[in-house]
């Protein structure tokens, strides 16, 4: 599947004139190197084929740099793709990477690790750390609910202090997600009112319940009204910091980390140049 990717990838940029250099990944890490290896070569545009992991390393790479980023989306939530309206056809997406618009945005800061889409603590953190446990062999959003299903049910939920800009927030939580950008992927907009490019993230602070109640209330989600939830309370931030009893675990762009009793996190503003559809 690769190959022929990469094969179709120099086909249609040879045909529009182009000189096109096709990298293969072999391994975790290897789009975050070749992206640093190729913006030193001041290429000006790098595209990202792939799902959000691949999404996060190749612009991490290019933060705080001029070259821009295009997305091929391919995994199993595309959420920065969607958010960036990137066509879900690759000679589509790849069209866009040509002769789309460069647009600035946003990026997150959690424990020192870059996101662009949502990080997050708690049950999605769960559920990140054992979606990529699973390798490649089983991925799609039907395997992710599954484990969402799993892990809500027999998921303990932790005290935290969360300091926002100096107003301290202290929670028993299911989850505290980051934001970005609006959506985990698949229409599940978990911070409706983000925006890349406003110079702030979005902290959804969303309290312990019963599975059953969390259940019902899903719905809500992919409505866009996670907001109107009770329980659930939202705050723009520029910086912030999470404070548990114990190592805290969590995800960027759905990549776990584990860190240690305290994070924290920050907005940077206008980190990365990203290919977009003219409008």
């Amino acid at each position: 599947m690769a190959r022929q990717r990469a094969e179709m990838s120099a086909a249609t940029l040879d045909a529009r004139g182009l000189d096109p250099l096709v990298f293969v990944t072999e391994r975790p890490g290897h789009a975050h190197e070749l992206a640093r290896m190729l913006m030193a070569q001041r290429v000006s545009t790098i595209v990202a084929w792939g799902g959000d992991g691949t999404v996060n390393e190749v612009a991490s790479a290019l933060a705080f740099s001029d070259t821009a980023m295009a997305i091929v989306p391919s995994g199993s939530g595309n959420g920065l793709a969607r958010e960036l309206g990137i066509p879900f056809r690759p000679d589509d997406a790849l069209r866009v990477a040509i002769d789309g618009a460069r647009k600035v945005m946003d990026a997150g800061e959690l424990d020192g690790h870059l996101f662009f889409n949502v990080a997050g603590i708690g049950l999605d953190a769960r559920v990140a750390h054992r979606f990529a446990a699973g390798g490649l062999i089983r991925r799609g959003f039907a395997r992710y609910m599954e484990i969402t299903l799993q892990e809500l049910m027999s998921y303990a939920p932790d005290d935290h202090a969360i300091a926002i800009d100096g107003e301290i927030l202290r929670e028993r939580t299911l989850l505290i997600a980051v934001a970005n950008a609006r959506q985990y992927g698949n229409g599940a907009l978990i911070a409706p009112d983000a925006r890349i490019d406003d110079g702030q993230l979005d902290v959804v602070i969303v309290a312990a319940r019963s599975p059953l109640r969390a259940l019902l209330q899903v719905p809500r989600i992919f409505l866009g009204q996670i907001g109107q939830v009770p329980g659930v309370t939202i705050r723009k931030a520029a910086m912030f910091e999470i404070t548990s009893a114990r190592p805290v675990m969590y995800h960027v762009d759905g990549e776990p980390f584990v860190g240690g009793a305290s994070i924290r996190g920050r907005v940077r503003p206008d980190a990365l140049t990203v290919r977009v559809p003219r409008t």
